[in-house]
C-alpha cells in the first residue's frame, strides 16, 4: 500500500525576492514560503512589519516576537511551498566566532598594578590627612 504524498512545491530565492510588495507579498519563515499578501491588513503588528519582510527572510522576525501557538497554526494557512535547497545557505545564519581571551602584559597591568597602586595612594593620603589632624 503506496503513501499518497503531496509533492512539495519548490520557489528559488529569486522569485521570492519579487514578491515584495503589497499586491503580492511573500516571506521565507525556516525555509518555508508564505504568501501573506492576504493577511497584510489582518497582521495585528499591522501590514507594514509584513511588507517590510516581504521578498526576503523573516525567520529571525518572526521568531523574536514571540508569536502565539495559534499564530504558528495560522501560518499553514498561507503555506505555498519550500525555499529551494540549493537557495537555503542564502539564509543560514553565520556561526559566531569563539571569543578568544589574549591574557596580554597590558591587561595585567590595566587589571592589577594600576588599581593597587591608586589604592596604596589613596590610603597613603588618607593617613598623612588623618595624622595632620
Amino acid at each position: 500500500m503506496a503513501e499518497n504524498k503531496e509533492e512539495v512545491k519548490y520557489y528559488r530565492l529569486e522569485e521570492l525576492k519579487q514578491h515584495n510588495s503589497g499586491s503580492s507579498a511573500w516571506i521565507n519563515i525556516h525555509n518555508k514560503i508564505y504568501d501573506v499578501t492576504k493577511f497584510l491588513e489582518e497582521h495585528p503588528g499591522g501590514e507594514e512589519v509584513l511588507k517590510e519582510q516581504a521578498g526576503g527572510d523573516a525567520s529571525e522576525a518572526f521568531d523574536d516576537v514571540g508569536h502565539s501557538i495559534d499564530a504558528k497554526e495560522m501560518t499553514k494557512k498561507y503555506l505555498i511551498g519550500e525555499l529551494h535547497p540549493d537557495d537555503r545557505a542564502a539564509f543560514e545564519m553565520p556561526k559566531e566566532p569563539p571569543i578568544i581571551v589574549v591574557e596580554s602584559e597590558a591587561s595585567w597591568l590595566y587589571s592589577w598594578i594600576i588599581p593597587a597602586i591608586a589604592g596604596l595612594t589613596v590610603a597613603f593620603l588618607y593617613r598623612l590627612y588623618a595624622t595632620d589632624h
